[in-house]
């Protein structure tokens, strides 16, 4: 008799997404109304939150923002986080777009040769940003309905990018890095003219929606993760651990949601009750700080392509929440 023998170690991934496939349809019903609120949950709070920033940078960085911001910030952007000039636009279109702009803009640049991998390690860590519009519309007002909460977040949320940004100066820091030809003149990224305006428009609504709907994805099947999760009382196993700190059930609910996916967890930290108000608050840093798997899988899709690691992304990200989160404490 010939028996089969499968080898575990390399056929773990086949083994979970089978899994998986199997909880699918054990679970159809609960898992259809969890696609439905995480189409919703996009649909309502964040395409309205990114589609025109999105839109916005597309054709920005077919101008010659580029040339011009790397003009301007050549002498920050050295001695504060150890990149060049170039660097700017990452820095500055990532912090104001939201996700997953700042990569899209990182593989551009180490594409066009402008950044080398190690430069591009270092921005991926801290130019991925929630978008400002999102913190103040989908967090402060629709979520929490306080304008107020909102900006101090949002500021809370470059601050801590910034510092995460300086620490990461030090990454993979040498005194004999290689260098680049970085030459090039401002005609060579103004591609925009009134006689393109129309494609170009075109192209930068058919990239962002490209992008919104790969958001989408990953907010739909995320919440059918969530929803199985919750189904095979795996969240319930994690409060009952963390209620030994008295943690409260909804908080240690949401911050394991958000780490999975950032936007259902939001979603419950801002509905714990009064009493814990700051903690909620708190959470809600962290969890836009962080970002959570479902767009690290996002910067990962984008950036393997460049071959730049999701390393300096993880613990830049990891460190951003956790700053973020102590922050609240002296602003609020």
């Amino acid at each position: 008799m010939n028996f089969v023998v499968i080898n575990l170690k390399k056929n773990t991934l086949t083994f979970i997404f089978l899994i998986f496939t199997l909880l699918l349809i054990l679970f159809s019903e609960n898992n259809l109304v969890a696609a439905k609120n995480g189409f919703l949950l996009f649909a309502n709070n964040v395409l309205p939150a990114l589609f025109p920033f999105f839109i916005a940078t597309e054709i920005l960085y077919k101008t010659n923002i580029n040339y011009i911001l790397s003009k301007v910030f050549s002498r920050i952007t050295k001695p504060l986080f150890n990149v060049p000039g170039q660097a700017a636009s990452a820095i500055i279109l990532g912090m104001i777009s939201g996700y997953p702009i700042g990569a899209k803009i990182v593989c551009s640049l180490k594409k066009d040769k402008l950044i080398t991998n190690v430069e591009a390690e270092r921005l991926i860590a801290y130019t991925n940003n929630s978008s400002p519009l999102f913190i103040l519309s989908t967090v402060g007002i629709s979520l929490y309905n306080n304008s107020s909460i909102g900006y101090k977040l949002l500021f809370i949320h470059i601050i801590s990018s910034l510092i995460v940004g300086i620490l990461f100066r030090f990454w993979k820091y040498s005194k004999k890095e290689i260098s680049i030809n970085r030459d090039y003149n401002g005609s060579k990224t103004s591609l925009i003219k009134l006689s393109n305006l129309g494609e170009i428009l075109s192209d930068a609504i058919k990239n962002s929606i490209s992008s919104l709907l790969l958001i989408c994805g990953f907010i739909v099947i995320f919440s059918i993760i969530i929803s199985i999760l919750e189904l095979t009382n795996f969240f319930n196993i994690f409060s009952n651990l963390f209620s030994i700190f008295n943690v409260p059930p909804e908080a240690s609910k949401s911050i394991l949601t958000g780490i999975i996916e950032m936007t259902n967890g939001i979603n419950l930290s801002s509905k714990i009750v009064a009493n814990f108000s700051i903690l909620s608050i708190m959470i809600t840093s962290f969890l836009l700080g962080f970002g959570g798997l479902s767009i690290m899988m996002q910067i990962y899709s984008l950036i393997s392509k460049e071959s730049i690691s999701i390393k300096p992304y993880f613990y830049g990200k990891a460190l951003q929440g956790l700053i973020s989160s102590i922050l609240i404490l002296l602003i609020i």
